[in-house]
């Protein structure tokens, strides 16, 4: 039986590879970052080439700290971020630049796509309403904007299977990856014929989508010499990294929810029966364990909202940082734990990406409220951590109201690290959170995929159970009953600035289309 599993995570800003063994014990890990490139306003593109280098640089490292023999690997699992469109003509090659998950420029596509098909057939088909960030609209931005790029277009793929592609020379997906282009009936775990011709694409295009511990691959021989790797060794087709991270929790049974505080915020709860919210208010996707489904609420900016106010309004920290070798973080979340709950009035909107999840509106922007002469900064600081806390919130009250009981709560992302927001969680989400023994999550659970491929375990579930358990515990405490006033009032802000969103955004947008002279 073979002793060691690698996953591989295609991230938004690095490539990262862990390597454990069969019973969960990490054994090494090794990240390589890679740039992201914005060439207007709310556009966000990335070079997949720099994804294939960041990731034969980690795995090569992998095997300079654990030096294992070729036979020992069982299996290798992928996991990255999702909705991104990568184009490849005939022969393989890169059309044009990655665009990403948080790339806005497709919000007219959606508008008009959602006009000819209608919101309750997307509903019926797909499970999700059309959101800028998804793969099928971008699509049809390429359409009318390049369409020259459309027209050489031999394969389309996401992020984690061209890496898959360049490792192993195969077109392969998985449903839940797949689930987030809007071109996959996830009712039944495959491509929808319907979505692809109001799409204007073949399927011929697209690769084979498998569930998420099938072994769909193998290294090449190509593959072999730029990773060092050996050939042959098989290659399951693993999940998008939200349904990667939820199995690197033990999210793998209703009951059980998942909140991620990383670059952005995912609320993840496991489904036994395929569930299309009202409103398609929450995504609807197929999960990586076969045979199930889940619901997730998205923040765009979660940490990442964090990581912007100390780059730009924290700037003392990050000097204190380097002064006293203390983490920046730490130092924040130290500052905001000396004012009140409610920051003494002073309430921040994380919407610095424009928002999913519960407002889909790209065109939402961040925002601070309630601000006064004798508000310090502590106050603003308390504010983005409650704020991010808060939309987090209205994600899980959106998976508790579609009939998934929470009656735990698995939290990871950076923001686990810290113990005043996972107690700020407990208290604002009424419920009981944990971490558990990793904190590599999505790399994690693709590992574990792997494992299940490979025949080391006999389901998702049974692995779950031999390399996952909780460890520190938050129950609420008495700030809870205070925070249930205050989510009521955040909750009635953004409705209040809706409209006025949109004006400021259409006119940035005019500002930006005429030209200086």
């Amino acid at each position: 039986m073979p002793g060691y599993f690698m996953g591989i995570d295609v991230g938004t800003t690095a490539s990262k590879a862990i390597l454990c063994s069969a019973d969960g014990s990490m054994l090494a890990t090794a990240s390589s970052e890679y740039p992201m490139q914005t060439p207007q306003i709310g556009w966000a593109e990335q070079d997949p080439h720099d994804w294939w280098a960041a990731t034969c640089d980690s795995i090569r490292s992998i095997r300079d700290q654990v030096d294992f023999a070729p036979g020992e690997l069982g299996g290798i699992g992928l996991t990255g971020q999702m909705h991104g469109l990568v184009m490849l003509d005939g022969r393989g090659e890169v059309l044009r630049p990655c665009i990403m998950w948080n790339d806005q420029r497709a919000a007219p596509q959606c508008e008009q796509l959602e006009q000819r098909i209608g919101i309750q057939e997307l509903l019926d088909r797909t499970g999700n309403r059309l959101l800028p960030g998804f793969t099928a609209p971008k699509i049809a931005w390429v359409a009318q904007n390049e369409p020259g790029i459309l027209s050489r277009t031999g394969m389309i793929l996401l992020p984690k299977d061209y890496v898959r592609y360049r490792l192993t020379g195969g077109y392969f997906s998985d449903v839940a990856d797949a689930s987030g282009t809007s071109l996959l009936d996830c009712r039944n775990r495959r491509w929808s014929a319907a979505m692809l011709e109001a799409i204007g694409v073949d399927e011929s295009m697209l690769p084979h989508v498998t569930e998420s511990p099938e072994p769909s691959s193998a290294i090449s021989h190509e593959g072999a010499q730029a990773t060092g790797l050996a050939e042959g060794t098989p290659v399951v087709a693993g999940a998008g990294d939200q349904a990667a991270q939820a199995v690197g929790c033990g999210i793998v049974q209703e009951g059980v929810v998942s909140v991620t505080i990383g670059t952005s915020g995912v609320v993840f709860a496991s489904s036994d029966q395929w569930k299309t919210p009202q409103g398609g208010v929450l995504h609807s996707y197929c999960h990586a364990v076969p045979g199930q489904w889940h619901l997730m609420g998205v923040m765009l900016s979660a940490a990442g909202s964090l990581k912007w106010y100390k780059d730009t309004l924290a700037e003392s920290t990050c000097m204190q940082e380097s002064q006293t070798g203390r983490d920046a973080y730490d130092l924040l979340t130290e500052e905001a734990a000396t004012v009140p709950p409610g920051a003494d009035g002073v309430f921040f909107l994380p919407y610095l990406s424009g928002e999913r999840t519960p407002w889909p509106d790209p065109d939402a922007r961040g925002t601070f409220l309630g601000l006064a002469r004798h508000h310090q900064r502590a106050h603003v600081t308390r504010s983005v951590l409650e704020g991010i806390t808060f939309g987090l919130a209205d994600c899980l009250e959106l998976v508790r109201s579609a009939g998934i009981e929470a009656r735990r709560i698995r939290i990871s992302g950076g923001g686990a690290s810290s113990t005043f927001w996972r107690q700020l969680c407990a208290d604002v989400f009424k419920c009981r959170v944990a971490t558990v023994n990793t904190t590599e999550g999505a790399a994690f659970g693709a590992a574990i995929l792997a494992s299940v491929g490979a025949g080391c375990h006999e389901s998702v579930q049974g692995a779950v159970k031999a390399m996952i358990h909780e460890e520190e515990e938050h129950d609420p405490g008495p700030q809870a009953a205070m925070y249930e006033t205050l989510l009521e009032r955040y909750d009635q802000l953004y409705p209040a600035l809706k409209d006025l969103f949109r004006t400021m955004a259409r006119q940035q947008q005019d500002a930006e289309d005429t030209p200086q002279g």
